[in-house]
């Protein structure tokens, strides 16, 4: 390696280099110790989450150092690895490593044989990708990047294929895979147009082209279109909710949690860092294509019945959100507005931060679940808090994050957002000031159907009567499993009750890409959020936290001290009746009726009603998404159709193969000889 700095003088970034290659190497150790579960379980699974950690902290040590470069001498001739650890790249560093150790050590407890893959095997895959989404994010040039771009890709197809037995998951595995190559020959693209025809793809280079609104624009849309195919953003949503329910839950949460965030990083580091030109329509861009994404994934979710695909959609809403960020840091730095570009760049890479732990905290929650229970269906689960306590309290602090509810980091992230957007100076386009109003108002629409699903989501897996006898024997999480969601839950309090020092180490990425930061112009002390000034907005998340547990006091104190020990008397129909079963909950069917009612255009729907002579009559209503028939299904009908001709070529005999070389070679001699 060739450094910038002497070899005795080890910086973070040769630090990070080294925790890469001990991830490699328990993925090799895994591979040795092939089907031995427990060796690979209670020792790999943990070191890993160990190396996580140690990542996190030199992240966090990056943030606040100089900018650091390699070239390693290897891979094609001529054609070297550029790294770079910058104040972007080190932040996204913090969130994979702060993640991963807590994914890592639920994993420890959660593989078991019978995945389908070997636990060595799986071993392998699970920290080659870790190791390819960190050299995602230290890449210095294009060949670098997409190397660790398609390593990311594939290891964690072959995660999501885990389960490779079954039909259902290699079918999820192909579509991921399809869409992952679709994103990334336009994302090489992208970097064709950004190099300018110099032959130099270094970002050092792209950096220093001048190119035209026109190139810079193709670049722009290429970069879009590439990284919302990974991150989900509509239309290219359709393999999120295919993969992450064929997936273990581990790597569900690795995907939605971390790697989703690599896309945000990609589309960051192209229009913010690479380009530079800042147009406004591009932030418009953005902004409309988070929007709609951000609506539709959070309708999906308050009506599906399988938990898995629940959180995936999910996942698709908060993707919107965060291009929504991205979207408006854009225009707001088109129109060289510094500080308010520094505030909606900051509520988006919380709202980064915050995505990653509680997204990933659910669904290791709902493996936990399925573990226990071996069901995802939302209709045949309940009352599970009673029988797995540990795991029904820590999912209740990531259902709540999700929801956006303080004191927890999901708010901070979604209440910066719309500080982003309230507090708006008039901008030169009136168009953009008369419809800014109008996109705050769905965003918190979007917040309140996203607190609409998690109250779904958690309620009918854990409150109430189980539906089924076998939930009664469900079993808690184990230790380990544990350790790794209480980490998570750590996150999303810390993140809550901690906004303004978690602000100030954001503020190193914030002045790269904006020249501004949101701590320097905040009028408050340590513990007091004010974003513009205290007159206009404020929130204090300690104060906030004494108010709840003071409310929580002064209940109990109320029920101790007047109601304890009475008799309540009440009717049967107002749900006093003593002998309730099951039957009388709200089904998960029955909480997103009134969704589906109000949003009936956005699905495709199939009603199957019941005869009268059934012994057990059943309505179902069955809900698809209007993209597989408008756009997925056309497109594979002509993809078959333009294989069958080519197919036609194929004769299976040498004479048709001769002609074949025969006509193409004269053709060949004609062109040549004019």
């Amino acid at each position: 390696m060739s450094s910038l700095t002497p070899p005795t003088d080890w910086l973070a970034l040769d630090w990070i280099l080294v925790l890469v290659v001990g991830w490699l190497a328990l993925g090799l150790i895994g591979v040795a110790a092939l089907q031995r579960l427990r060796f690979v379980a209670h020792v790999l699974f943990p070191a890993g989450g160990l190396l996580g950690l140690a990542l996190a902290g030199l992240a966090a040590a990056g943030l606040a150092g100089r900018h650091e470069v390699a070239v390693l001498p290897i891979g094609l001739p001529g054609l070297h690895l550029h790294l770079r650890l910058d104040e972007l790249s080190a932040y996204f560093l913090l969130v994979i490593g702060a993640s991963s150790a807590g994914i890592s050590s639920f994993a420890a407890g959660y593989f078991r044989k019978g995945e389908g893959t070997p636990p060595g095997l799986l071993c392998l895959e699970y920290h080659a990708f870790l190791a390819s989404m960190v050299g995602v994010v230290l890449a210095d040039d294009a060949y670098g990047f997409m190397v660790m771009w398609e390593t990311m890709a594939l290891s964690s197809y072959f995660l999501v294929t885990a389960n490779h037995r079954l039909a259902e998951v290699r079918h999820a595995g192909y579509l991921y895979i399809t869409m992952a190559r679709i994103g990334a020959i336009a994302i090489l693209m992208c970097f064709g147009v950004l190099q300018a025809s110099s032959g130099d793809y270094t970002f050092a280079n792209m950096r220093a082209q001048q190119l035209s609104a026109f190139w810079a624009s193709a670049g722009f849309l290429l970069a879009v279109f590439g990284f919302g195919a990974k991150a989900g953003i509509l239309p290219l949503h359709i393999w999120l909710p295919e993969a992450h329910p064929a997936a273990p839950s581990p790597v569900s949460a690795l995907m939605s949690g971390v790697m989703l965030n690599t896309a945000v990083y990609g589309l960051l580091r192209v229009s913010l860092d690479l380009l530079h030109l800042r147009l406004w329509w591009w932030g418009a861009v953005l902004l409309a294509a988070g929007l709609v994404t951000a609506l539709y994934g959070v309708v999906f979710a308050a009506v599906q019945t399988d938990m898995k695909r629940l959180l995936a959609y999910s996942s698709i809403e908060n993707m919107g959100l965060l291009f929504v960020g991205m979207g408006l840091t854009l225009i707001f730095a088109s129109y060289r507005m510094p500080s308010m570009a520094a505030l909606a760049l900051t509520a988006t890479l919380y709202h980064v931060a915050s995505h990653a732990v509680f997204k990933s905290l659910l669904f290791l929650g709902a493996g936990s679940v399925l573990h226990a229970t071996a069901e995802r269906s939302l209709g045949k689960l309940g009352g599970l808090i009673r029988f797995m306590p540990w795991v029904g309290w820590l999912t209740l602090v990531g259902a709540l994050t999700s929801a956006g509810l303080p004191p927890l980091g999901g708010f901070v992230s979604e209440w910066l957002l719309l500080q982003s957007f309230l507090f708006t100076p008039d901008l030169p386009v009136p168009l953009l000031t008369m419809l800014i109003p109008v996109v705050a108002a769905l965003i918190a629409l979007v917040a309140a159907l996203a607190g609409y699903t998690m109250v779904k989501f958690f309620g009918v897996i854990f409150l109430g009567l189980p539906r089924e006898d076998k939930l009664e024997h469900a079993h808690d999480a184990g230790v380990r499993e544990r350790l790794g969601m209480g980490w998570l839950a750590a996150g999303c309090l810390a993140l809550g009750l901690l906004p303004v020092p978690f602000i100030a180490l954001i503020d190193p990425v914030t002045r790269q890409l904006t020249g501004a930061s949101l701590a320097g112009q905040m009028p408050a002390g340590a513990w007091l959020l004010a974003p513009n000034s205290v007159a206009q907005a404020s929130y204090s998340p300690t104060i906030f936290l004494l108010g709840i547990l003071a409310s929580f006091a002064l209940a109990y104190l109320l029920v101790r001290t007047r109601y304890h020990g009475r008799t309540r008397r009440a009717i049967a129909w107002a749900c006093g009746l003593p002998s309730r079963t099951a039957r009388m909950q709200d089904s998960a069917e029955g909480f997103g009726q009134p969704i589906r009612q109000i949003f009936e255009p956005f699905f495709q729907m199939q009603r199957e009603l019941p005869s009268p002579f059934d012994a057990r009559p059943r309505y179902k209503v069955s809900v698809e998404d209007h993209f597989w028939r408008w756009l997925y299904l056309p497109a594979a009908r002509a993809a078959e159709w333009m294989a069958s001709l080519v197919g036609l070529l194929q004769q299976g005999r040498i004479a048709v193969y001769l002609l074949y070389s025969f006509v193409t070679l004269a053709a060949t001699l004609l062109v040549v000889m004019q």
